[in-house]
């Protein structure tokens, strides 16, 4: 017998499969996607095994020196499906099969993440030993139990448990446990309303049609999926459904697990990799039909599929900056045509590629425009900051901060936006303009007031503030521009009686701290939910009455086709964060361009008026969703070696491609980062055959070249 073996090294030179012999003494346990050890060159490597023939073209081939696993960890759909993916993005096919799993069953030598056992003990009854006193006391708890935890056992005494087991009086059995518990259903669907049930019957589960559901922030769509999960289950199919950001995980989890007990199992990042592990464990043995996480967990490997959901589609969190460069959208409606099962997309903002495919019947258009409790949406205000800051010392306007006042006169919540973390966005120095940088990217550096240092947000790079400019040597070192924690600050010495509470990468970092904050914020422990962009999306607190936003225009500047759609989503999915139960909400944002239209739009929760204006702009300058987009990185340590290599790639582009818009070489947004100097090529296109051709021809001239990087990124969702 011979195994074709896809090893673990990415590197496109070794992307290819390898021929081994099995030994007899293995070969009954062989099987297409299992993981083996195998000899590679002067190394031992891992791989997964693709293929199983009676004989291979190679001669003198090494055996496979083990089987590590006796389970299939890639069945023949994600075998495909990774297939699919490499050809898309032009990845290697090792990192592909890599990204559907979790770190204890990818193909990685010294990866060791084990079980977890529970001990127990049974009775040998084939004894007639004597017991004393203790010993017949631990004999006794066996009589109306066949099997005892050993911690039980252990209290009434080790030494005395210790001789039943030396004396095979009992008998050891090890029981594996799962480091996550979801506790008990309560069956607890809520009543849906007619426009809900309208929706659900709309959706064909025998289709693997597209669906986009248009609902407004609270208009219950979460109670939608969940119905319709229901009904899958009913003819025993499974399902997926993905959630954007970690921190709407828990919140999605408990509202599930409500429903469905432990047939629910999660992925995503905040777990530990143990949890991962026993997590998708628990998926491939068929004991969670119901899988819900973020981006990779649409890799879960479930059999029978009967519906993946897509909930916030618009967010970008589902497309991968790092090989393979895939979007979880496009893999989930790959794996709904292979399962025959529908994908349903759900958001309150929807991209525009997206609603521009539901307007053209790609996808399926469904809506739901009203609340649930049929309230209106929150009513929202403009701050003009232009003339406000004259007004105030501090970032928070004084209309703002009166209306804080009086939502918690009223015991009523508030949930505070900046996009932006740290203490002050960049040091300078007062006195020579010296900007404090870091020295590996071309970006400045940030201030955190906490641990009283810089750092980098792109590499990591720290160091302490010092109050003397390293190049004038004067004490004028000034803070600028703002973070969440100089908005925590100012909060502080406005309202002294306010408890705040900040949400954002530097203190939700540590492991279940997204959801200790949620349900501290939900149990009105505290007034003051201020945060990132991670309080925008998906959280449902029914006190909270009022949302202001710092500064609007924080994802306004950034120098990108789709900051303008960033902005609109953001306002609009925060503003929704308000009077979400019977209590009316209100909305104010504070802005320096309260004339964008993006702002304007807001203002009235005009989607669609933000839709059709937006997409005039984009066709106009050739942009997603009338053009595709493919962005080609060139990065080198050598600046003279980017900027070369970067110019001889724009002309063979050009010599090759016809039907194709070629913008570029220019420096990307960030030129320098982790010391690597990087250039970026923008292809504009609505057709071009020849295109992925000359791509790979591309990454293969320069695989070699060590001294040169090609990064090519289909569709990115920023540069």
């Amino acid at each position: 017998m011979v195994v074709g073996v896809l090893v673990e090294l990415a590197n496109k030179s070794v992307d290819r499969i390898f021929d081994y012999n099995v030994d007899d003494s293995i070969k009954d346990d062989i099987k297409v996607g299992i993981r083996v050890e195998v000899p590679f060159g002067r190394q031992t490597l891992e791989g997964f095994v693709l293929e199983i023939k009676n004989s291979s073209e190679v001669k003198d081939l090494k055996s496979v020196i083990r089987i590590i696993d006796k389970d299939i960890i890639l069945n023949k759909e994600l075998i495909d499906l990774g297939k699919k993916i490499k050809a898309n993005t032009l990845s290697t096919l090792i990192s592909c099969y890599q990204a559907m799993l979790p770190r204890a069953l990818k193909a990685k030598k010294k990866t060791n993440i084990t079980k977890k056992y529970d001990i127990y003990y049974k009775l040998n009854d084939s004894n007639d030993y004597k017991f004393n006193k203790t010993q017949q006391e631990i004999i006794n708890m066996f009589k109306n139990k066949p099997l005892i935890k050993r911690d039980e056992l252990l209290k009434i005494s080790s030494s005395s448990l210790k001789t039943l087991i030396n004396k095979n009086i009992l008998i050891e059995e090890k029981k594996e446990h799962y480091r996550l518990e979801y506790g008990t259903k309560t069956d607890n669907i809520k009543k849906l309303t007619t426009l809900q049930q309208r929706v659900i019957e709309e959706v064909n589960l025998n289709s693997s049609n597209t669906y986009l559901l248009h609902g407004v922030t609270g208009s219950g769509k979460t109670e939608v999926y969940i119905k319709l999960i229901s009904n899958i289950l009913k003819n025993s199919k499974t399902a997926i459904i993905l959630v954007p950001e970690i921190s709407l995980t828990p919140q999605m989890i408990n509202r599930f697990r409500e429903v469905f007990g432990s047939n629910i199992a999660a992925i995503h990042s905040a777990l530990s990799e143990g949890e991962k592990y026993d997590e998708w464990r628990r998926i491939n043995r068929g004991e969670a039909k119901i899988v819900i996480g973020a981006r990779s967990a649409v890799f879960a490997p479930l059999t029978n599929l009967g519906i993946i959901i897509i909930d916030e589609e618009h967010s970008d969190s589902y497309k991968q900056d790092t090989n393979p460069k895939y979007n979880a959208k496009d893999v989930a409606i790959i794996r709904g045509k292979t399962n025959n099962c529908p994908v349903v997309m759900g958001s309150a903002t929807p991209s525009l590629e997206s609603f521009a495919r539901a307007q053209k019947k790609v996808y399926k258009l469904l809506s739901m425009n009203e609340r649930i409790n049929g309230k209106k949406l929150p009513e929202i205000k403009l701050i003009d900051m232009n003339n406000e800051v004259k007004k105030s010392n501090s970032h928070i306007s004084l209309p703002l901060l009166d209306a804080i006042n009086k939502t918690l006169d009223n015991n009523n919540q508030v949930i505070l936006l900046l996009n932006r973390r740290g203490y002050s966005s960049f040091v300078t120095c007062k006195n020579c303009g010296y900007a404090f940088k870091c020295p590996n990217c071309d970006i400045t550096l940030t201030y955190h007031k906490t641990s009283n240092t810089l750092r980098c947000h792109y590499c990591g790079y720290g160091t302490k503030v010092y109050k003397e400019c390293p190049e004038c040597h004067e004490a004028s070192v000034n803070n600028l521009g703002v973070g969440t924690e100089k908005i925590e600050e100012e909060l502080h010495k406005l309202i002294p009686y306010a408890k705040v509470l900040r949400m954002d990468f530097d203190t939700t970092s540590r492991k279940g701290m997204h959801e200790k904050m949620i349900t501290a914020f939900k149990n009105h422990e505290y007034d003051i939910l201020l945060g990132t962009q991670i309080v925008a999306k998906g959280l449902d607190f029914e006190n909270v009455t009022l949302v202001g936003v710092i500064n609007a225009d924080t994802s306004l500047n950034i120098p990108d086709f789709r900051s303008s759609e960033n902005t609109f989503s953001l306002l609009a999915q925060v503003s929704g964060r308000s009077g979400r139960s019977n209590k009316n909400g209100s909305v104010i944002i504070q802005t320096f361009n309260k004339d964008h239209y993006a702002i304007n739009y807001t203002k009235t929760h005009d989607y669609i008026g933000f839709y059709n204006y937006e997409m005039q702009i984009r066709k106009k300058l050739k942009y997603p969703p009338y053009f595709y987009i493919c962005y080609l990185k060139i990065s080198s340590k050598n600046y003279d070696i980017a900027s070369v290599e970067a110019n001889k790639i724009k002309k063979s582009l050009e010599r090759n491609l016809k039907n194709t818009i070629i913008l570029g070489p220019s420096p990307a947004n960030i030129f320098k980062m982790n010391n690597i100097y990087r250039y970026g090529i923008i292809l504009k296109y609505k057709k071009e055959d020849n295109l992925y051709n000359l791509l790979n021809m591309l990454y293969e001239h320069y695989r070699t070249n060590n001294k040169i990087t090609i990064d090519i990124d289909f569709n990115p969702s920023h540069f």
